[in-house]
């Protein structure tokens, strides 16, 4: 790691140890920008990725995508180029060095702005690629970041500078040695590009039965091509999306409801609560009732601690 490196990243740190405070996820003044903070290594926690540029500036972290790991630290940035459930940890943290980073989304529609006004030298369509990948970072990508989260310190220049700079910082990340994968989620007719469709009615519709053969169609595949490209950048089939999605959801209804398991089952899509419990206790390692039990008890000792 160089120096200038470590600079920003020190410089970064107090800025995202400013604005949290406590441990959390923290939304900013700038809509797309976000900070977390956490003082102790975690449990697997699953959650969705939008698309999104993840940096880390303390600590280290490990993402699954089905059953892939992508590991990353200060050395490293991760993106994600379509909408991913993932289930993943802190893996280094502590009271005395927290664990510190930010997020940043963003569209498909902004890569596509990128790529035509810094008229990066457009690439043929190609076959689907992953929707994850880690890219060691580099000083230009982190000074943008700098000059972006510094912004907070100035909210009036927020409107007119943050576009420039999230620019700036997608355009770095383009450049860089996946920057390929994240062109073509934003090249239309590209099997990527079919495919983040294809997500966008599942995400939009997770709670309903779906035909394999309506998603084809609306990727313009084959159920057989549908399946490879779907798999190629997810990790996984689109009927584990769907029940990684279901799942989620449900067990994000459960810990903010007072409901049954049974309801929330029906809710989230599934004909059977047997089923749902079945696939529940799977995923996260306990049935329903006892997970949530157990999660609420461990928030609980967290607050008064």
């Amino acid at each position: 790691m160089t120096d200038s490196i470590y600079k920003c990243q020190i410089e970064l740190a107090n800025i995202i140890e400013k604005y949290t405070g406590q441990d959390g996820p923290h939304s900013t003044a700038i809509p797309s920008l976000f900070f977390i903070r956490r003082s102790n290594v975690t449990e697997l926690n699953h959650s969705i990725y939008k698309p999104c540029l993840c940096i880390i500036v303390q600590g280290a972290k490990e993402v699954f995508l089905a059953q892939e790991p992508f590991r990353y630290s200060p050395s490293d940035y991760l993106v994600a180029s379509v909408d991913l459930p993932v289930f993943g940890q802190v893996t280094e943290a502590s009271p005395d060095v927290p664990y510190l980073a930010l997020t940043l989304e963003f569209t498909p529609s902004q890569i596509l702005e990128v790529i035509r006004d810094f008229k990066i030298p457009g690439k043929k369509k190609e076959n689907a690629r992953r929707g994850m990948f880690v890219n060691p970072i580099e000083s230009p990508m982190l000074d943008a970041v700098i000059r972006l989260a510094r912004l907070l310190e100035n909210p009036d220049d927020i409107p007119v500078l943050a576009p420039l700079y999230t620019k700036e910082i997608l355009y770095r990340i383009l450049q860089g040695q996946h920057g390929g994968s994240l062109e073509q989620i934003a090249l239309e007719g590209s099997s990527s590009y079919l495919i983040g469709d294809v997500i966008e009615k599942i995400m939009n519709n997770y709670d309903r039965s779906i035909r394999t053969e309506e998603l084809a169609e609306i990727a313009n595949m084959s159920v057989s091509s549908l399946h490879r490209h779907f798999k190629e950048v997810t990790a996984m089939s689109p009927i584990q999306f769907q029940k990684h999605l279901r799942l989620q959801k449900a067990r994000q209804l459960l810990l903010s409801e007072s409901t049954d398991a049974a309801d929330v089952a029906f809710r989230v899509g599934y004909e059977s609560p047997s089923q749902f419990s079945r696939e529940y206790s799977r995923m996260y390692g306990f049935p329903p009732k006892e997970d949530i039990k157990r999660l609420k008890e461990s928030y609980d000792q967290r607050i008064n601690a």
